[in-house]
């Protein structure tokens, strides 16, 4: 373990941009296989955006979830999912679309499956979202997102530059869209609590993306005459270290999340694991290396590069 927390830390020479023409390629086909999964398998979306009947009810023996099923068949609720959480058996979450009732025919619905149960069964949640009320959050959920881009990417345009601002909304577009596209693939649970974590982890890259970002500023001015490939893989190499620690102690809180918190805080867990790892890979190699494709220099005395000769 000190061998390689001593690795770690050790001043490197890794040569990032070397590779920066497989990670286009490894980003780009993520990027497109995710779009084409949300848009053939869309999203398992949760009662905040469908709209619907959650229902949290706990035995104290283990609970026979298909007898359940049949046993709410009677209710004659639509699109109707019974779902087994926790680790003992003992919990099971029902989950039914109730889009042609109003909030007087939803609390009818909780009540009938309340009286199909019976009185063994301890309710620890019910949850009601009407059909509107979910398309309104659906909607102020994506507006949130794209606002959030928008204003980092300003934020990062009035601190340095405008290729660098192009860079950082590279980044976050790249990481967000593949999350979703993951999510879509695995059918987790979207929700107001996934777009929660969409925003966490849009600002966690963000702030990877804003170190990697000083480091290379402060080079330019450092080394006035360095070329702008040896420059980037100088800037990527000082904060190699920062960027592992800070991610490896990250991803550890967030791995105990999913593999502990339950079926309740998958919906943000999942996307806020992956988020953070395509955060400090995308830091690097999409905000990173697009800088390449400019001439970042500006002063007589420092060495031209062609925009587009080393990209």
């Amino acid at each position: 373990m000190i061998k390689i927390f001593n690795w770690v830390t050790k001043e490197t020479s890794i040569d990032f941009m070397k590779a920066r023409k497989i990670a286009y390629a490894f980003s780009g086909l993520c990027f497109i296989a995710s779009l084409a999964l949300m848009g053939t398998r869309s999203f398992n979306y949760g009662i905040d955006f469908s709209g619907g009947i959650l229902i949290e009810v706990k035995s104290a023996q283990v609970i026979d979830v298909e007898e359940m099923r049949k046993t709410l068949e009677v209710v004659g609720l639509d699109d109707l999912n019974l779902q087994s959480i926790g680790q003992d058996g003992t919990e099971v979450m029902i989950r039914a679309q109730a889009k042609n009732l109003d909030e007087k025919g939803q609390m009818q619905a909780v009540n009938s499956i309340k009286a199909a149960l019976g009185t063994t069964y301890e309710y620890r949640r019910v949850e009601l979202v009407g059909p509107q009320v979910g398309h309104e959050l659906k909607l102020d959920g994506i507006i949130a997102a794209a606002l959030a881009i928008l204003a980092i990417s300003a934020y990062i345009w009035v601190r340095f530059e405008w290729q660098f601002a192009l860079g950082a909304m590279a980044g976050l577009i790249h990481d967000v869209c593949i999350v979703c596209g993951l999510v879509s693939l695995f059918d987790i649970d979207f929700s107001l609590t996934t777009v929660a974590a969409i925003l966490t982890f849009a600002g966690y890259s963000m702030n990877d993306t804003v170190v990697t970002f000083d480091r290379v500023r402060e080079n330019l001015r450092k080394y006035k005459k360095m070329p702008q490939y040896e420059l980037l893989n100088k800037s990527f190499n000082d904060i190699l270290s920062r960027t592992i620690l800070t991610g490896i102690t990250t991803l550890l809180a967030c791995a105990s999340l999913y593999f502990f918190g339950g079926k309740a805080l998958q919906s943000f867990s999942f996307p806020l694991f992956w988020g953070i790892l395509l955060g400090t890979y995308s830091s690097i190699y999409v905000s990173g290396v697009i800088l390449n494709f400019f001439d970042l220099h500006r002063t007589s005395e420092e060495v031209k590069v062609s925009p587009f000769g080393n990209a």
